[in-house]
């Protein structure tokens, strides 16, 4: 998929994911070594953007299998068409006599089965992306699911026997820790922390997103997101949500972002009730982080508005 760690870090980059260098290397290194990517952080910080970027980078397909409370293995695997199969059972021809194990022989093929995010990865026959999201929403018994595909890249199925794969997918799995994965899962993979960006990366993914903007803007939206997410919200605001906010004040025309704007921005990046009546109501609140912003905004004052707003924050909490 890659033919060296520089080539992964400039060919996600022109996918539009900016990222460090070890991040590009650790993924060059799984796509390498067969090995499944396990991205644990934050939620908003980047993790299921990454699998998105390969796949423009590599110009190859996707499966998405996103997790959920309940979720089964039909849901992952797939299950069989119980409509074809009677249509073509009513279909056989009368004088057609098949004893009862060649007719479920006949019946229980891969033609009469519909696939799932996992099989459709396996049998895909050029090489595409996996991508299991947010797997610490299901418990341990759905990761075991996972573990035949993760380590031997086949799929035993009672019915149709043992699929291996056509083509060994790249596989991304997402945490955003809410609880611990189990170590069999983690054995598997190559495991990376995805965090949120620094100010000065977050100010660079924006500016690409928003090229006709300013680079105070640039600045201005990449302090407000450090700022916000250091003031201890319920909800800190996403990569995309910033996006969003940039986006806005272009669309909106604001050369500069005051406090009189907060109620027009406050939907933008504050999802949460408790969040809005934090920046809403709590004196200062949005003040405080709108002037770490702009500090931030202005050339070299960056490092020391985010330390004031730091001390700030941590006097408020307490």
């Amino acid at each position: 998929m890659f033919e060296s760690p520089e080539q992964a870090l400039h060919a996600l980059a022109a996918a539009g994911y900016l990222t460090d260098r070890v991040t590009a290397t650790t993924v060059y290194l799984a796509a390498q070594l067969h090995k499944p990517l396990l991205l644990e952080g934050p939620a908003g910080g980047g993790k299921t953007e990454l699998a998105y970027a390969v796949t423009r980078a590599c110009n190859c397909p996707i499966e998405a299998l996103p997790c959920f409370e309940g979720i089964t293995a039909k849901d992952a695997i797939g299950d069989f068409d119980e409509a074809l199969r009677k249509l073509y059972l009513e279909t056989l021809p009368r004088t057609q006599h098949l004893d009862p194990r060649a007719l479920a022989r006949e019946v229980n093929r891969l033609e009469f089965f519909l696939p799932g995010p996992l099989l459709k990865s396996l049998l895909s026959k050029e090489p595409c992306v996996l991508l299991v999201d947010e797997l610490d929403k299901v418990g341990r018994a759905f990761e075991a699911v996972l573990l035949e595909v993760l380590s031997r890249w086949q799929i035993s199925e009672p019915r149709l026997g043992t699929i291996a794969a056509e083509s060994i997918p790249f596989a991304v799995l997402t945490s955003n820790a809410e609880r611990r994965l189990g170590d069999a899962i983690r054995r598997r993979c190559l495991y990376l922390r995805i965090e949120y960006p620094t100010a000065q990366l977050e100010g660079e993914i924006v500016a690409r997103r928003t090229p006709t903007a300013s680079p105070y803007t640039h600045r201005l939206i990449a302090g407000f997101a450090k700022a916000s997410r250091a003031y201890r919200l319920e909800k800190p605001p996403s990569i995309s949500e910033m996006i969003d906010m940039a986006i806005a004040v272009e669309i909106l025309h604001l050369d500069d972002v005051t406090d009189e704007h907060r109620d027009i921005l406050l939907p933008l990046f504050a999802k949460t009730e408790r969040d809005r009546k934090k920046l809403a109501d709590l004196k200062d609140a949005f003040s405080t982080i709108l002037y770490a912003a702009k500090l931030y905004a202005k050339e070299n004052e960056g490092r020391d508005a985010i330390e004031l707003f730091e001390q700030v924050a941590e006097e408020q909490v307490a």
